[in-house]
């Protein structure tokens, strides 16, 4: 019962991703209950991924007109650890060695009028993500993360937009 019910919410999951496409970026979950590190409970998990498509399609936004992005993530491992409570959310604890770094394995696609014009696989990693500071916001779960899509998505989608930042 519990695989039915686990297949049911990554179904749900993919359904709802499948569908979230905005400002040309669209955002699939392959097997999103395999993951290595997301949240065990289906609805933590897709507030999770729910949050991480948000910052896709926030980045997306600054895509050239006409152009499309599809991304695929294959796999996710968010920083630190999580640990069983109690309560109604599990502990995530990050610890200052830094050892817990987040990683996402993804394929992305751009493309602008049925025309591809990169694509390929991205290996996302952060090994120094406790060494920065004041770049992101401290109270959002997912800083780590989001400041490696970040970083990922200005080097490798949209190059000249960083250059220009700096």
């Amino acid at each position: 019962m519990k695989t039915v019910i686990r297949h049911l919410a990554a179904a749900g999951l993919l359904a709802l991703a499948a569908g979230t496409a905005s400002a040309g970026v669209t955002v699939n979950y392959i097997e999103p209950d395999r993951f290595s590190d997301v949240p065990f409970a289906s609805w933590e998990r897709d507030e999770t991924l729910k949050e991480l498509t948000e910052h896709f399609a926030k980045l997306g936004a600054e895509l050239p007109p006409g152009q499309d992005l599809r991304i695929d993530v294959k796999d996710i491992d968010l920083a630190g650890r999580e640990y069983p409570t109690r309560g109604v959310r599990d502990l995530r604890v990050v610890r200052s060695n830094g050892a817990d770094w987040p990683r996402i394995d993804l394929h992305y696609t751009v493309e602008q009028d049925d025309r591809v014009l990169r694509s390929g696989e991205a290996q996302l990693r952060d090994m120094a993500f406790m060494d920065r500071i004041g770049r992101a916001n401290d109270s959002d779960s997912l800083r780590f993360e989001k400041r490696m899509i970040d970083d990922w998505f200005y080097s490798t989608i949209m190059p000249r937009e960083r250059a220009a930042r700096r």
